[in-house]
């Protein structure tokens, strides 16, 4: 890696405004933040069209921030990379065409990145990383295994098949009552909570590494329904508790079994859910009892951040990753 590289990340996928800059691939000089969380908790949800006009509103004061963090000007970057999926199109575009306006009228380099890449990233911030690797891949809108042999080199060994795990979290917590984002709010609760629920785990079929956790999500909601309907009151932390052992247990086995069949000694975890106390936890003490290497970022580079994606921006841009004006938002765009 370049000793001088100096990358401007942009990230616009969801409802966080962000920007960054990154030196080396893994120094943050900066990474500045605007969350939507207060705009859309009123409606339980992402709002794809308010989250388009908060980015529209701040892309520009978030990007003079970041850089005024950095004590650095236009001139002294390297490269500018940008999130090009996957996300809400109408966000995506935002910081897209962001980037290829600076990158264009200021003749700097311009390195499109896959948001989930930029996820795994987070842990190269933290710690160098060794391969071959697995990554579980934890969010609202993903739950995969990826393998890695190399920098910038992905295979996806496992993914949901219906619901991801950060959606399943969302979905029981508006079930049971709690506001918007629900995630926190039930890893909290669990820890206060015991397993007095016997809920199902999805294996899927012998070998396989993919998730199922619509069932779950649909069995907490039916346990609630038979429970009002004969008039037993449920506690919520018992509720908690019992479906984050569920999911944990699941994201774990899985995680665990692949690293011992890839033959891996390094695991990292990424995504908004690796937050969670409990996974972390977990993750922590299966990786001790098997002699692996656990790498989790901080609580600030797990949610949706600029530097990320400007960790994995050094990394394509050395591999002579570029580009050009085509460069376009794209929600389902695949990682690879």
């Amino acid at each position: 890696m370049n000793k001088q590289s100096l990358i401007l990340g942009i990230e616009t996928s969801c409802d966080e405004t962000a920007a960054a800059v990154v030196r080396d691939g893994r120094q943050i000089v900066s990474n500045v933040v605007s969350s939507q969380i207060e705009s859309h908790k009123r409606f339980g949800g992402v709002v794809p069209e308010i989250a388009s006009r908060h980015h529209v509103e701040q892309m520009t004061y978030i990007i003079e921030a970041a850089l005024q963090e950095a004590d650095a000007e236009f001139s002294d970057l390297d490269a500018i990379a940008v999130t090009e999926g996957p996300g809400l199109v109408g966000a995506l575009l935002i910081g897209v065409n962001a980037a290829k306006a600076l990158a264009f009228t200021r003749n700097i380099p311009l390195v499109g990145v896959h948001h989930i890449a930029g996820h795994i990233y987070a842990n190269h911030l933290i710690e160098e990383l060794t391969f071959p690797l697995v990554t579980l891949v934890v969010s609202g809108g993903h739950t995969e295994l990826v393998y890695m042999q190399e920098h910038g080199s992905y295979e996806i060994i496992g993914e949901t098949r219906d619901d991801a795990v950060g959606e399943a979290y969302d979905k029981v917590a508006r079930t049971i009552g709690l506001p918007y984002p629900g995630g926190p709010h039930i890893d909290r609760l669990a820890a206060e909570g015991e397993e007095t629920i016997d809920l199902p785990r999805a294996w899927l079929e012998d070998g396989s590494y993919d998730f199922s956790f619509s069932g779950l999500k649909s069995a907490v909601i039916n346990t609630l329904h038979n429970a009002k309907q004969k008039g037993i009151e449920l506690r919520q932390e018992d509720i908690a508790a019992s479906f984050q052992a569920a999911a944990v247990d699941v994201l774990v086995t899985k995680t665990m079994r692949a690293v011992e069949e890839k033959g891996v000694d390094r695991l990292l975890v990424a995504g908004g859910v690796a937050a969670n106390k409990g996974l972390r936890k977990a993750l922590t003490d299966a990786c001790l009892d098997k002699g692996i290497t656990l790498t989790i970022p901080p609580l600030s580079l797990c949610t949706d951040n600029a530097a990320m994606i400007a960790a994995a921006g050094a990394i394509a841009f050395e591999q002579g990753r570029r580009s050009d004006d085509r460069l376009n938002g794209e929600p389902g765009l695949d990682l690879k």
